[in-house]
């Protein structure tokens, strides 16, 4: 039996997004970039989910609830939270926060919406074999 490895993405969601900090980007092209990685993903045999969070209040209880939901291998946490000074708090509570409630998870990082893939697979292979 092939079980594949479960990866979250925690990323902000594009309608929450300053784009002033990211110029260039747009949500069109943010959503592409997610929804590209998260399909590159499932093709190599990865059960891969988007986590995306809404405001800097919500994302700690909207993780706990993704991880609480289904055991994770990998769980990413995007540039767009690891990246911007203003967002270094946050970003330390959502990494604890996996450490606590998935404590197994391999945690990576990106560098921005589109390298995703490599990310996740400097951690975790695309399929495990189970007896």
């Amino acid at each position: 039996m092939v079980e594949k490895s479960a990866v979250l993405m925690v990323g902000w969601h594009p309608n929450a997004v300053d784009y002033s900090k990211w110029p260039g980007l747009t949500p069109d092209k943010l959503w592409a970039g997610f929804e590209a990685d998260r399909v590159r993903l499932e093709a190599l045999g990865y059960d891969a989910e988007l986590g995306l969070i809404e405001s800097a209040d919500t994302a700690d209880s909207t993780l706990r609830k993704l991880l609480a939901a289904k055991p994770r291998q990998c769980v990413l946490v995007g540039a767009g939270v690891r990246t911007i000074p203003d967002y270094l708090h946050l970003f330390e509570k959502l990494v604890n926060t996996v450490h606590a409630c998935a404590p197994h998870a391999k945690i990576c990082f990106n560098s921005g919406p589109f390298d995703s893939v490599d990310a996740i697979q400097r951690w975790v292979g695309p399929t495990t074999h189970t007896p």
